[in-house]
């Protein structure tokens, strides 16, 4: 059975357009090894999905949180459209399991690679709207994104590190972070990325991923981690107990005399010559 036959039944849908379905199984690296067994790879599929599953998902949360604002919103659309929130989608139906991949990526875990398989999941939604149309690929999405759509999770849990680590620069420096390119390097469909991030002079992040977009959100979520580490050992240190420091030494005219000198905790003052309390006659 060929995989777009055996998803189609997996998911339960009474796909019509057999070719256009299993192009959205297509990636690149495959088309490549087999140019002519497919009149396509997936990639116009996941262009057109990626519109499809982010109004899907914008339109649920809309009705869902009447007094959320616009960037409440996007936040929880964030969470669910992002990379890893489309990954997590398809690995709910086992999508790397069917996808047409080329030797050398499936090698390399392209079946369970989190930016393939979001990217494979939008041209399945492509494919699914183009064939079904709105309303039966919109029930099919909501249906699939179910628990992610009823969470109400707190606001920092739901922004990316990007957006988290762009509200600290601007609170505390008043600037933005700088995404720096270190290195990209591979074929073209599949590059390695490596970013570093700078705030107010100074790296304070590198991270890796096959896109921009992924590296830099690893390099955020590092220097998120790096600096909240510093501003606990800064605490710490502010709470430590104080090195005693020595008393300076004191000059002979400045000797308190007796009467002057204060009582020590627990020793009492010795009379003085002078003290009629201590005269024995």
């Amino acid at each position: 059975m060929h995989p777009a036959d055996a998803l189609a039944e997996r998911l339960g849908l009474p796909i019509r357009d057999r070719e256009q379905f299993a192009q959205a199984l297509v990636h690149s690296s495959w088309l490549h090894e087999h140019p002519d067994a497919a009149r396509g790879h997936n990639e116009r599929l996941e262009f057109l999905g990626d519109a499809v599953v982010s109004l899907a998902v914008s339109e649920d949360l809309y009705r869902r949180h009447p007094t959320d604002d616009e960037g409440v919103l996007s936040a929880r659309r964030a969470a669910i459209v992002s990379a890893p929130g489309l990954a997590r989608l398809a690995a709910r139906i086992d999508l790397g399991a069917f996808l047409l991949l080329g030797e050398g990526e499936a090698q390399r875990g392209g079946r369970v690679r989190p930016s393939l398989l979001a990217s494979a999941f939008e041209a399945l939604v492509g494919a699914i709207y183009l064939d079904l149309g709105w309303e039966a690929v919109r029930e099919w999405i909501l249906a699939l994104a179910a628990e992610e759509l009823a969470a109400d999770e707190a606001l920092t849990t739901l922004k990316s590190p990007k957006s988290r680590l762009q509200e600290h620069t601007q609170r505390t420096t008043g600037e933005r972070p700088l995404y720096r390119l270190l290195e990209a390097a591979g074929p073209d469909h599949e590059k390695q990325f490596r970013i570093e991030v700078v705030v107010d002079g100074r790296t304070v992040g590198v991270g890796g991923g096959p896109s921009r977009r992924i590296a830099e959100t690893a390099a955020a979520a590092e220097a998120l981690d790096v600096i909240r580490r510093e501003r606990l050992a800064a605490r710490a240190s502010r709470f430590a107990a104080p090195t005693p420091r020595p008393l300076p030494a004191a000059d002979a005219d400045d000797t308190p005399t007796p009467s002057a000198a204060p009582a020590l905790d627990g020793v009492a003052d010795t009379p003085g010559p002078a003290d009629p309390a201590g005269d024995a006659s």
